[in-house]
């Protein structure tokens, strides 16, 4: 998906805006960037961080980076952040979202005037770049910022870097955060909320759906005011989130323990220990042990400080691959013993049946599989959650298929609700196809109760399809 951090100091912001973009780490995949402007004009790097992390690709720049104004970022596609020249002068500009509608875009672009854009290796246009050319249509920043936001159809939450300070935008929608954190003599931009806090910066405030405000070293101010319309995705503090943030004031961590704590108390099996598949299933599975007295344990333990991320590849059977290495069974946790384990949730399958694969084979007597979100059902329309090319590659998808053929899609809403048999019919199915020796996903009613604030604001599309 990708994360951003920008900084405004009255002293060289290259220090936090190395460790602060740093702390992002997660949110992305193929590339990282950092971007500054001071006494010298303008700098910029770009690095591939596939098979690095961004510290150790990024450590001799922050030697020659200098600037009081700098923004960085992780990036899942494109290299950013951009250096742009228009008539609004020359800026920086990175963004977080996702456009449905480039093609389009891009030719109305064409239309009017603009004589080319720059193909990405497999042929894209950086979306980036398409923003930047959205915005520079308009004769002011804001209103350029506004215009792109009104046509994109998707998301979009950008920084954009000028001499006088950062502009921070937040999705029209406010489906994805961003935090403001204020120390003596800078502010920062964040998507994290946790990104600033070890560098000596505190809480301001969290920009609402759709505003616009400029940072500055001196201070920040609102040039767009916040909507009341909200739709932030509820799969950050499911999945995407670092246990550390929170969003609309709501803590990742603590959603998850009340996340698992609803599972428990809806489930009925009496399994010898409670799992989490590390690491976004660890803090469900808290939960889930609080609320039953099931002990807690970790048969297998996550071997992180040598291996690439396990999304990174592009090749889907390298990335289950090093999946599956990375994962060091505690044999005498395991053996002869029934397990109930909680991933975040289940897109393809094929890593969670690995993983159940690799607990039989290390003793396990049997594995009961639960998930923290309902089945998913629709490819996200907003953010780019995911490589997948098709609904189809959702196991809930192919299941469904199998059983109704060309009316799939006219049966949906059943297979999404828990009290039909269709429903239940699929979990089977999926059971069956993956061997777990029990499967039960959580209530999309008891999700949105876990993250506590009103189901009107927040996106559950991947699950039911409403947008």
């Amino acid at each position: 998906m990708g994360g951003f951090f920008g900084v405004a100091s009255k002293t060289d912001c290259v220090f936090d805006l190395f460790f602060g973009t740093d702390y992002h780490s997660h949110l992305g995949t193929r590339r990282g960037g950092m971007a500054v402007y001071g006494e010298d004009g303008y700098d910029r790097s770009i690095h591939n961080i596939e098979n690095s992390p961004f510290r150790t690709k990024f450590e001799k720049d922050v030697n020659n980076l200098k600037g009081n104004i700098g923004i960085g970022c992780i990036s899942d596609f494109e290299p950013q952040p951009l250096m742009v020249r228009s008539h609004h002068g020359t800026y920086a500009i990175t963004t977080v979202g996702k456009i449905n509608n480039s093609e389009e875009l891009v030719n109305q672009i064409f239309q009017s005037g603009n004589p080319h854009f720059l193909e990405m290796s497999g042929g894209d246009i950086n979306p980036t770049e398409l923003v930047a050319a959205i915005i520079n249509q308009k004769d002011h920043l804001v209103e350029g910022i506004r215009y792109a936001q009104e046509i994109i159809d998707g998301s979009m939450t950008l920084l954009i870097m000028t001499p006088k300070g950062i502009y921070a935008a937040r999705d029209r929608m406010g489906r994805t955060p961003v935090s403001i954190g204020q120390k003596e003599g800078a502010f920062c931009a964040s998507f994290e909320s946790f990104a600033y806090l070890n560098l000596g910066y505190s809480e301001y405030k969290e920009l609402g759906s759709g505003e616009i405000v400029v940072i500055t070293p001196e201070g920040v101010q609102t040039l767009s005011e916040p909507t009341s319309d909200m739709k932030i995705c509820t799969f950050l503090w499911v999945y995407y989130g670092y246990p550390s943030s929170s969003y609309e004031g709501v803590s990742v961590e603590q959603m998850r323990y009340r996340c698992g704590d609803l599972l428990a108390r809806r489930d009925q099996v009496k399994p010898d220990i409670v799992a989490g598949v590390p690491d976004s299933g660890t803090a469900h599975a808290i939960g889930y042990a609080n609320r039953s007295g099931i002990p807690f344990s970790r048969p297998f333990i996550k071997y992180t400080p040598t291996w690439p991320r396990s999304f990174m590849p592009t090749i889907q059977s390298k990335r289950d691959l090093i999946a599956k290495m990375k994962l060091i069974p505690v044999h005498d946790l395991i053996k002869d013993k029934s397990m109930l384990l909680i991933d975040d949730s289940i897109v393809r399958g094929t890593q969670l049946r690995e993983t159940t694969e690799f607990l039989y084979q290390s003793g396990a007597k049997e594995v009961h599989i639960r998930t923290a979100c309902p089945p998913l059902l629709y490819k996200c329309k907003y953010l780019n959650f995911s490589r997948s090319t098709s609904e189809m590659d959702l196991i809930t998808r192919r299941v469904i298929m199998e059983a109704e053929g060309e009316h799939a899609n006219e049966v949906l809403p059943e297979y999404a609700n828990p009290e039909s048999d269709r429903y239940l019919y699929m979990l089977d199915q999926i059971r069956s196809k993956l061997n777990f020796t029990s499967l039960r996903y959580q209530r999309l009613d008891d999700m949105i109760k876990s993250v506590g604030i009103s189901p009107c604001k927040l996106c559950t599309y991947c699950w039911n399809g409403k947008e």
